[in-house]
């Protein structure tokens, strides 16, 4: 439980008073919760928080200075306002953090003082925050692996996270919340190992849904929802509980039996909460948001400083409150949206890499899956009617469909295919995807069809036409080329038949770098960071991702991937070798492969300012086990 003092909480229950009208919305939600960012600044640099271009902070004297924050918490905790959070950016970088946490204690009806850190500087801050009342605190981490942490955050400081973890649950806090953005491809594979954290400690693990915020990219395919996490979770600990919450909490938390600490799902996306949301945001630069997707902010700080009364200063606040929505747009309008980059808002509730031709797919399009945003890349190979459908988004610089109704965006879209594909458009069920069809175009220069085959189906190939719905069937694969059919069309291998087994394969790849970038990577002088380490991330990464880049490969699950990079003097060079293992129908070569060439590039990107002379050579297949065709070895 939080820290808090018995005496005082017996104090506030007697001296209760009727909430503030003015911070009740239309629809009832009492805003009881307010979270005021301190600073835009932050000492790290994440990936899913800070644009590439990085942001445009805020000149100081326009930012809320300690006095014109303690006036508006004083405010806002006589209307009502029990908790307040402080954020950021990184509210521990800000020198006078610590006295406002002992000016905000000494407001009379505030029962929680908490704090969203990174956790860089907590160790050294905590005791004093502690005494000057600081009784909650979330810590953001996002990987267990030092390697990952330091990939994600472009800065070194996992063990400095980590050391602030254990020192807040010495000095008494519980739980001890820590705070993880779970992204497909980055870290869903750390899920287990962040509940197995919860064994010993009395932490509570929340995992937060990818949300879009402005710059930081958001993908629709990057995002894991609450139902898919559970589901991982429960096949490892079926016996898992779930526990009772307060109407109000974003959070729906579970606890392995006889674990300390317990773990939680924030589901903004999936599973909004905007039904119950009691919580207003104060930016560091003085302004309102009621709703954190919602680009619609009043400036408190301009009010005040122009000498607004406390009276004019509540109406303002009210007036905000009471237009404040029924609930949020939705994940694909909000990611389409204008609003601020997360690190001018607050650091909690992050997102990754942006698939911006990612319409808004109605509720019944799942059988589509992600195959909507493959079509929008064909467009350039479209006739231009197709292209008249589009409009150009100011924002972003990239076409969207006008706004309609969700069905009537789906309508246009398979409207416009399927008179200028005539019917060529070709779907493929894939039963190791959580997606129920792909489409591929079958272009001008050479038809495109995916061969499926049930375990019951006749020997052969299907491809359907959407708007006809026949089948058509398409000879096996010729003996030469696996990928393709005795007509030279590119088709997918039907594995469906196949047995399992157990496939491993090891590929490398070798960068010369000469000798200066070559000096630098071994002393660890390049200035994107520790080049070794995020090349073996990106990597393992790449492996995992290998049926995305590589059009017929199939989705396949990995057991195991390794890869490692090693300094040849001799050549200048990085010598990189990777392996992959599974057991299944289909062999892992381009795991392999493909892990050796993404390490290899990442190599290239990170040294590139240095020299352009790298060159990256001998990609190739080392070995492999397991399939019809036998093992193979290159001597």
């Amino acid at each position: 439980m939080e820290l808090q003092s018995s005496e005082r909480g017996r104090f506030l229950l007697q001296h209760a008073v009727p909430f503030s009208a003015f911070l009740t919305d239309s629809f009832g939600r009492q805003h009881n919760y307010l979270r005021i960012s301190l600073t835009e600044k932050c000492n790290l640099r994440c990936q899913y928080c800070m644009p590439e271009e990085g942001v445009q902070l805020t000149p100081k004297s326009e930012l809320l200075t300690a006095q014109e924050i303690i006036t508006l918490a004083r405010l806002f905790v006589k209307e009502g306002v029990e908790k307040i959070r402080l954020t950021g950016g990184e509210p521990l970088i800000r020198p006078d953090v610590v006295d406002i946490v002992g000016q905000l204690y000494k407001l009379e009806g505030l029962k929680t003082i908490a704090v969203t850190t990174n956790g860089i500087n907590l160790t050294r801050l905590l005791p004093r925050l502690k005494e000057a009342g600081l009784n909650a605190i979330n810590i953001s981490l996002d990987t267990l692996v030092p390697a990952k942490f330091e990939f994600i955050v472009r800065r070194k400081g996992f063990h400095k996270v980590m050391e602030g973890i254990h020192k807040a649950t010495e000095l008494g806090y519980r739980p001890v919340k820590v705070n993880c953005v779970v992204m497909r491809g980055f870290n869903e594979d750390e899920l287990l190992g962040f509940v197995d954290f919860t064994k010993d400690l009395p932490l509570d693990v929340r995992f937060i849904e990818y949300m879009p915020f402005d710059g930081n990219k958001w993908n629709f395919k990057k995002m894991v929802s609450y139902k898919e996490m559970l589901d991982t979770i429960k096949q490892r600990w079926p016996e898992l509980e779930k526990l009772t919450c307060e109407t109000s909490s974003t959070a729906k938390s579970y606890k392995v039996p006889h674990f300390q600490g317990q773990i939680s799902f924030i589901t903004s996306m999936s599973e909004h909460f905007c039904g119950s949301c009691n919580r207003l945001r104060i930016t560091a630069d003085g302004n309102l948001k009621v709703c954190l997707f919602g680009n619609s902010e009043v400036s408190l700080r301009d009010h005040l400083r122009s000498g607004a009364s406390e009276e004019e200063l509540v109406q303002i606040i009210g007036a905000a409150v009471g237009r404040k929505k029924k609930q949020h747009a939705g994940m694909f309008n909000i990611s389409q949206m204008k609003n601020r980059p997360m690190i001018l808002i607050e650091p909690a509730l992050m997102s990754f890499p942006l698939c911006q031709d990612a319409l808004q797919f109605p509720a019944n399009s799942k059988q589509w899956g992600h195959t909507f945003s493959h079509w929008l890349t064909l467009r350039t190979s479209l006739p231009k009617q197709m292209g008249k459908a589009f409009m150009k988004n100011k924002l972003t610089g990239q076409p969207f469909l006008p706004r309609s109704h969700p069905e009537q965006q789906w309508h246009i879209m398979t409207g416009i295919l399927q008179t200028q594909l005539r019917g060529c458009c070709v779907f493929q069920k894939d039963p190791s995807s959580t997606f129920d069809t792909k489409c591929l175009e079958a272009s001008s220069v050479g038809q495109v069809s995916v061969d499926y085959q049930s375990k019951e189906a006749s020997p052969g190939s299907e491809f359907c036409t959407r708007d006809l719905g026949s089948c058509t069937k398409v000879p096996r694969a010729s003996h030469s080329l696996t990928h393709t059919d005795e007509e030279g069309r590119a088709t997918m291998v039907d594995v469906g038949g196949k047995p399992d087994s157990r496939r491993s394969a090891v590929a490398g790849a070798v960068v010369c770098l000469g000798q200066k970038a070559f000096g630098m990577v071994r002393q660890n002088q390049v200035k994107k960071g520790d080049v070794l380490a995020v090349a073996q991330i990106a990597g393992i990464q790449g492996a995992k991702l290998t049926s995305q880049l590589i059009p017929l490969c199939h989705n396949i699950p990995l057991n195991h991937v390794e890869v490692s990079l090693s300094l040849d003097e001799a050549r200048y060079a990085v010598v990189i070798r990777s392996s992959c293992q599974t057991w299944g129908r289909t062999g892992v070569e381009m795991e392999a492969l493909t892990a050796a060439s993404l390490a290899a590039l990442t190599v290239y990107d990170m040294c590139k300012a240095v020299t352009h002379e790298i060159v990256i050579e001998e990609v190739k297949l080392l070995s492999k086990t397991g399939g019809q065709r036998g093992d193979f070895s290159r001597v």
